[in-house]
């Protein structure tokens, strides 16, 4: 199924046909009270100290959208949230310790753990959005068989994967506050709750 989904995106951005247009990702954003939480280092798992985990609620109508992952993508794209993926959420624990991340659900169901084996797991359908800040721990539990994610990054950091190994913990403390705070929300733009949520102290 991703290689299929990733064949129509490149056909998308190639060609134009079947690609949502920035209006109508626009038009798809729902208001969502954002649902923040603080997850804490559990020893092996950094998590972040300074910004909280945001969940966003059915911040995207998807009903009846022919590319719904293709929506996401422009919209995050439109708030300078590149370098998009669609896949599903690997079923191992790891994090990002010199980028943040945005996963929208574009299609089925799942239920991950956020914030490493201490942390809470979080049930997630089609429309929701989840911004983790660096050094966030994630892992799919479990998924409906026709999960698609969409994730994709901010300007400003570098993609890495750190698994729960004191190694990559040791260099992830170092990394982790010195990853920038993005400028606009993904799904809200500069607007949005993510730039006073996140803002430095």
């Amino acid at each position: 199924m991703f290689v299929l989904e990733n064949l129509k995106k490149t056909l998308g951005k190639v060609t134009g046909v079947g690609r949502p247009s920035a209006s109508s990702a626009r038009r798809a954003v729902r208001r969502s009270k954002p649902h923040a939480l603080m997850f804490k280092d559990d020893g092996s798992i950094p998590n972040n100290s300074r910004l909280p985990f945001l969940l966003y609620r059915g911040a995207v109508g998807l009903t009846g959208s022919a590319d719904p992952a293709g929506l996401l993508e422009e919209l995050f794209e439109a708030n300078d949230w590149g370098d998009s993926w669609r896949n599903g959420i690997y079923d191992y624990v790891h994090y990002h310790s010199r980028i943040h991340e945005v996963l929208g659900i574009a299609r089925g169901h799942a239920r991950v753990r956020f914030g490493g084996n201490e942390g809470k797991i979080i049930a997630l359908r089609s429309g929701d959005v989840v911004i983790l800040p660096a050094g966030t721990g994630h892992q799919r539990i479990s998924a409906s068989k026709q999960l698609l994610v969409v994730g994709a990054y901010p300007p400003s950091g570098t993609y890495d994967e750190c698994m729960p190994l004191p190694e990559h913990r040791e260099r992830a403390l170092k990394s982790i506050p010195k990853v920038p705070t993005p400028v606009k929300d993904p799904v809200y733009g500069k607007g949005g709750p993510l730039p006073e949520l996140w803002r430095r102290p």
